[in-house]
């Protein structure tokens, strides 16, 4: 069975995507981090990281859409070349000329649309797969992806040894080495994009409101699915900005926090091993519930003033969960879009998270106000827990259970 699906995953240039993915993330996963201790340099309070945050999601959120609309017209390959472009940019301004917030926030906005392009590029090619793959693909695109996550904590901590405020100097050229990657991946993705398989390149596109016209129950479980992933990677996302806040709070080193990252993107990886089986025996819609939901408590147990030691188990637990949300909203959306309209509704899973990650962290920056960090991560294992509470009635009347959708 395996191998009569390989040659069409590989028509999709496969081993080019995951190595754009994980260049992608390990750049990511090592700049937002290092944004943040660069704010704090600057002499930001804590409970205001949530700008940083916001200005790294808000403008990519009103563009995702039009970018997703260029991506199945067939403009894949500029889309991943401007993406690579913006963020290698985006990385020297940081380094150079990031000496205020303003500017910080100017060039982390910069380098949010050019991770956005990037990232719908490669989901784009990615929901090409057949669909009797879908969660296969997906399943090891996000481990390659969890494997970089993994990665971009370990050089923090190499980079920042045992100092509390590591040098953000190295972290930034760390990150351009990691974009070198990136623009040497998307040059062979663009150019197998001329070698794909027959079928697997872009049907003619819909309108958009034809790509958003579909029944009312399945519009109910992808924006059900949509908003699960939005907190899924939204939490993931945080914990890389205030993950740093809480050790300077509690006075542990950079090293340790680089661990601590880690050990959580180790357990994503570790996640998506069983992941297809899982599915088929659980149900992929209730397997979301379930993840989501736990992942809700493990969040907000993060507040708790635990030992080091014990934090790293309980970030290690919230890894397993929260990795299998994220594969697993990806291919309900993927499954459910017609041929025409994938980057499109690609795109709108990407704008709730984008929308996710510049309102969800002022508001709850707010919300937790002069408490610090920990009220934060409180407040999100809250906000996890009423998304996945709002999503029950949509999702559990939409057990798949890991069966092919209707031709």
């Amino acid at each position: 069975m395996l191998r009569s699906t390989e040659p069409r995953v590989r028509g999709i240039g496969f081993p080019a995507v995951l190595a754009h993915a994980a260049f992608l993330q390990v750049a990511v996963y090592l700049i937002r981090p290092t944004t943040s201790y660069r704010a704090l340099e600057l002499g930001v309070d804590p409970g205001m990281l949530g700008l940083v945050v916001a200005s790294f999601s808000i403008l990519p959120a009103f563009l995702a859409i039009w970018i997703g609309r260029r991506t199945d017209a067939g403009r894949e390959a500029q889309v991943l070349v401007i993406g690579a472009l913006l963020m290698l940019g985006s990385g020297f301004g940081l380094l150079m000329a990031a000496s205020s917030l303003e500017a910080l926030l100017g060039w982390n906005l910069i380098l949010g649309i050019g991770h956005l392009m990037c990232l719908l590029g490669e989901q784009s090619r990615l929901a090409s797969a057949p669909s009797a793959n879908m969660d296969r693909v997906f399943g090891y695109y996000t481990t390659a992806t969890a494997l970089a996550q993994t990665a971009a904590p370990l050089t923090l901590a190499v980079i920042g040894g045992a100092a509390v405020r590591p040098d953000t100097g190295r972290l930034f050229i760390a990150y351009l080495v990691s974009v070198v990657g990136l623009l040497i991946a998307t040059s062979f993705m663009v150019a197998g994009r001329f070698g794909m398989a027959q079928g697997a390149g872009p049907a003619t596109p819909q309108t958009l409101r034809g790509a958003l016209a579909t029944d009312p129950e399945t519009r109910r479980t992808l924006i059900a699915s949509i908003m699960l992933s939005m907190m899924v990677l939204c939490t993931i996302d945080l914990l890389q900005v205030y993950l740093p806040a809480l050790a300077i709070e509690r006075g542990i080193p950079t090293s340790v926090v680089g661990v601590l990252l880690a050990l959580r993107g180790g357990a994503t990886v570790v996640s998506r091993f069983g992941l297809e089986r899982l599915v088929r025996r659980v149900g992929r819609e209730r397997l979301l519930l379930v993840s989501t939901g736990i992942s809700a408590a493990l969040v907000a147990l993060i507040a708790a003033p635990l030992p080091v030691p014990w934090l790293g188990v309980l970030l290690v637990v919230a890894g397993l969960f929260l990795g299998v949300g994220q594969p697993l909203s990806m291919s309900v959306v993927s499954m459910a879009a017609s041929e025409g309209t994938r980057g499109t509704w690609m795109s709108l899973r990407l704008m709730g998270t984008r929308l996710g990650q510049a309102v969800i962290p002022v508001g709850i920056g707010l919300f937790a106000g002069g408490a610090g960090a920990g009220a934060v991560f409180l407040a999100l294992g809250g906000a996890m827990a009423a998304a996945t509470a709002s999503s029950l009635r949509a999702l559990r009347g939409q057990q798949t259970r890991g069966r092919e959708p209707a031709p």
